[in-house]
């Protein structure tokens, strides 16, 4: 029954991606992603975070299951990173493809640190 907890975090995860993408891209008049830039970043620190309370015992694998992988899997989305990118570069936006790659990765890791570093202050 592990796989229902995935489904039910996926259940919330796809939906907040689309609505997030939409609403943060409508708000840019950029061909650069800001929209994916920031779920993928989001995903990220709530990932950095479930790990850093599993870790501190805080969070059961049930939790990791419902939102780790579940709700962040569903809204981080790697293809989408690498379709933009590919896009970008193929339309002559060569430097913010670049900026995409170098920043989603960057804020990826930081918000993944932050997470887990926040869990640590608030269950270690």
């Amino acid at each position: 029954m592990n796989w229902l907890l995935v489904v039910a975090g996926a259940l919330v995860g796809a939906p907040l991606r689309y609505l997030t993408d939409r609403a943060v891209q409508s708000r840019h008049d950029s061909v650069f992603p800001w929209g994916t830039f920031v779920v993928n970043a989001g995903g990220c620190l709530v990932l950095g975070l479930v790990t850093g309370a599993a870790a501190a015992g805080a969070a059961s694998p049930r939790v990791q299951l419902l939102l780790g992988t579940g709700l962040c899997g569903a809204l981080t989305t790697y293809s989408t990173f690498s379709y933009e990118t590919l896009r970008l570069a193929g339309s002559g936006a060569g430097r913010y493809a670049a900026a995409n790659v170098a920043g989603g990765v960057a804020a990826g890791l930081a918000a993944a640190y932050a997470g887990a570093e926040l869990a640590a202050a608030l269950w270690g």
